[in-house]
């Protein structure tokens, strides 16, 4: 692996690999005002939510690393302790790439963007109405992480007010990612768009599961399945018994199939009739029988059928020792 050593090869390489590897990040569309009551937006994507109670959001308005000067909606927070902090969606992305431009202080980027100004509620910083949520937030604590060219300043905020707009709700009390559509910041000019084919979903375990190092090896050593594999296998809580596999297979009605008519459930993801195939194919004496069974697994792993998974992985593991 390729080892830095941040002191030595200096901020701008640091900088490069530090946004190629935390990355996608979620981008905050920041407004402010300042002093004088110029309206400021600038997006950020050292940004993130820490805590509900109180509502916490954070993010990093650094210091610009040419010069060393801070930026303007550091200055403005510093001065009146608010903002509204927006959620950037891929329809707002060349606007608010436009809003990211070091415009002059006295310059709203409202105007320069096009984004429409309106009215906050328990904040003087407007919010973004093309935004599909709004946090409207006070400054808690503005931490100095540095003061070098590119050092950060992490603004700590509490969210006061929140406005979610009723178009990316999921009917359920939640937001549905795939109507917010929203971006994230990669490495260079790099942007992630969390939507569509780029969303899945990974169901946190609901037990203590039995571990890695509690794994068959006949798990460990297949050539068949993943690191990912393992680790869901492994969030079991019990491993089915040979009894439990055996009463299984008995009430399961083996389908006449060719290993093409198998390839063809393994391509639609339809790992029942994968596995009723792959038993005829073993009745039927064929040598790769076992393997059929691994890919049948492997198919239930990536549908989260965790306990079909094992007791077909099991009766493989069966299958090969007989073969043998």
């Amino acid at each position: 692996m390729l080892t830095l050593d941040p002191e030595l090869v200096g901020n701008q390489e640091t900088f490069k690999y530090l946004l190629g590897g935390v990355s996608p990040r979620p981008i905050a569309l920041v407004s402010t005002i300042s002093e004088l009551g110029v309206n400021n937006l600038s997006p950020f994507s050292f940004f993130n939510a820490f805590g509900s109670n109180p509502p916490v959001l954070a993010f990093s308005a650094s210091r610009r690393g040419t010069n060393n000067t801070s930026k303007d909606t550091y200055e403005n927070l510093i001065s009146t302790k608010e903002c509204v902090i927006h959620t950037v969606n891929y329809s707002m992305l060349e606007q608010m790439n436009l809003a990211s431009s070091e415009f002059d202080s006295d310059i709203d980027e409202f105007v320069k963007s096009g984004f429409t100004p309106i009215a906050s509620e328990r904040v003087r910083p407007v919010r973004v109405k093309e935004s599909p949520i709004h946090f409207e937030c006070e400054l808690m604590q503005m931490i100095e992480l540095g003061g070098l060219p590119g050092s950060g300043n992490l603004a700590v905020c509490k969210v006061v007010n929140i406005h979610v707009s009723e178009d990316v709700l999921d009917g359920r009390g939640g937001v549905d990612p795939n109507k917010l559509d929203a971006i994230g910041r990669n490495g260079g000019a790099f942007y992630t768009r969390a939507s569509g084919l780029a969303l899945f979903e990974a169901q946190k375990p609901r037990g203590n599961g039995i571990g890695y190092e509690a794994l068959p090896e006949f798990i460990k050593k297949s050539n068949v399945y993943t690191a990912n594999n393992l680790g869901l296998f492994a969030m079991t809580e019990i491993i089915p018994s040979n009894q439990e596999v055996e009463n299984f297979i008995s009430r399961l009605k083996i389908k006449e199939a060719s290993e093409e008519t198998f390839y063809i459930y393994h391509r639609l993801g339809d790992y029942k009739n994968m596995f009723a195939s792959a038993l005829f194919l073993q009745s039927q004496s064929n040598e790769k029988s076992y393997y059929f069974f691994e890919l049948t697994a492997m198919a239930s792993l990536m549908a989260r059928d965790l306990g079909f998974a094992w007791k077909v992985a099991i009766h493989s593991n069966s299958t090969r020792a007989i073969q043998k």
